[in-house]
């Protein structure tokens, strides 16, 4: 059975995003490029196609050949004039608004989005299958979530889209497996299901 890992970027108060969506509040800059490097060597399959192409980077994928997306996340792309912002692996939009066809290397999948990812998760594969960003989409699918990739920054927002949107309450364990740590004040951590999930 494949596992499925939640990617995302958050705030310290725990925010993906401000309230309208964008995510520029993040920082960025030279003391930052510890965090990209990590980036570029560990989840190489994370860099989007097009920057990829720009770093020269043409390493295989470590960890995931299969990317979800909500159509809000997918819309940073669209907006970008990008239909396939993940073409090195097999792409995956939860949407009941986009066409069909939008292109060769992406299912928009308009139906229940647990029952798709449980299907997914039991194809067999060397490879896992990877949530990136999507806080509404995340919120849906937290049941099926055995894995967070939280790529924390030193900034609070006070306000924004919480890490899981539309979620109910239901307390679940997490194990932390490892800790990225940055002089910049910034962190990788990777987070695990518990065995016994339920608090």
């Amino acid at each position: 059975m494949r596992t499925l890992t939640y990617f995302v970027a958050v705030s310290l108060d725990g925010f993906v995003c401000a309230p309208d969506g964008s995510f520029d509040f993040f920082p960025s800059g030279s003391e930052y490029d510890e965090n990209t490097d990590f980036h570029l060597n560990e989840y190489p399959e994370l860099v989007p196609t097009s920057v990829r192409a720009g770093l020269g980077l043409d390493t295989p994928n470590r960890h995931f050949d299969t990317m979800l997306q909500g159509r809000g996340s997918y819309q940073v792309a669209l907006d970008q004039a990008m239909t396939s912002p993940y073409g090195h692996m097999r792409e995956y939009v939860f949407s009941r608004t986009l066409p069909a066809d939008i292109d060769p290397n992406v299912t928009v999948v308009a139906t229940d989005p647990r029952t798709k990812v449980r299907e997914l998760k039991a194809q067999e594969s060397e490879l896992d299958v990877c949530l990136v960003g999507g806080p509404t989409l995340a919120g849906t699918l937290l049941p099926e979530i055995d894995e967070l990739l939280i790529k924390r920054y030193p900034v609070i927002v006070g306000a924004g889209k919480p890490l899981f949107a539309g979620a109910t309450f239901d307390p679940t364990l997490f194990a932390r497996v490892k800790s990225d740590v940055y002089a910049n004040g910034s962190d990788y951590t990777l987070f695990r299901r518990h065995e016994s999930s339920s608090v």
